[in-house]
């Protein structure tokens, strides 16, 4: 994958619910080959950026454009577009009687002829993505009769099967619990490794610090891109929570912890 350049490019974007103006003249380069995350409180608009970033949001009520790898995304082909931008989504749905291979297998949808039967290719990226994320043992099985996390992960090996340029993620870590958490991050690690573009939101500021850059937001707007390592993204991401965390280093990780408020 070509990792140089802008993966993803927003221009004056914006979006609107009904009259209420919920995003606000958004400029944003995300850079290529690198993990990008998202974070704000609560009603910042990060997942209608993402929906926005992934051409999700019904047309009509945005403005502005986004362009994926330089070029507008309204003019890529649907399926060429689904090979080089995968999603995963918050809550998403799936069919529950379908086995965790199968739902992994749709992730190859754009990569394989219409009624097309799956590759030896398609079957190695399956494998390859369910491995990944530790949902091999249960490939057999109907998503109905997982856990949450482990449902989760699943959803996660299908976006990976794309094996797409760039994946966005809302809330990926849902449902999971501290150790798959852990196993997330390395294999978001790995995917920026060989070339990915991983753009995500998340809630779990210690986690989202491990990225390469943050997206600051609040009230439909950004307000600080800049790497995880910088003060002045510190000092942004404690503003837009209102002081109430503080971002330290431990063991040489960058760590959102909470501040304690003096008690009368």
């Amino acid at each position: 994958m070509n990792t140089a350049g802008t993966a993803l490019q927003a221009r004056n974007l914006g979006a609107r619910i009904g009259s209420a103006q919920i995003l606000h003249s958004i400029d944003l380069a995300l850079p290529a080959g690198r993990w990008t995350s998202i974070v704000g409180p609560n009603g910042a608009g990060k997942s209608t950026l993402l929906k926005l970033l992934a051409g999700l949001w019904p047309h009509g009520s945005q403005q502005g454009e986004v362009q994926l790898l330089g070029k507008p995304l309204a003019q890529w082909p649907a399926r060429e577009r689904a090979r080089r931008l995968a999603w995963l989504g918050q809550n998403e749905g799936a069919g529950d009687d379908l086995n965790s291979y199968d739902i992994a297998m749709l992730g190859r949808l754009p990569h394989q002829a219409w009624m097309a039967a799956p590759s030896a290719a398609d079957h190695a990226a399956v494998e390859q993505a369910l491995r990944s994320t530790q949902a091999w043992d249960w490939r057999h099985r109907p998503l109905s009769q997982l856990s949450g996390g482990e449902r989760q992960r699943v959803l996660l090996a299908r976006a990976i099967a794309v094996q797409a340029q760039v994946l966005l993620m809302d809330e990926p870590l849902a449902n999971l619990d501290p150790p798959h958490q852990t196993d997330w991050l390395q294999t978001v690690q790995a995917l920026v490794a060989s070339g990915c573009t991983v753009v995500s939101v998340l809630h779990e500021l210690s986690t989202a610090l491990q990225a390469d850059a943050l997206v600051v937001m609040a009230q439909g707007r950004v307000v600080h891109q800049g790497a995880c390592t910088a003060p002045a993204t510190h000092q942004a991401l404690e503003q837009v929570f209102d002081q109430r965390i503080q971002v330290r280093q431990l063991d040489g990780m960058w760590l959102a912890l909470p501040r304690l408020q003096p008690t009368n």
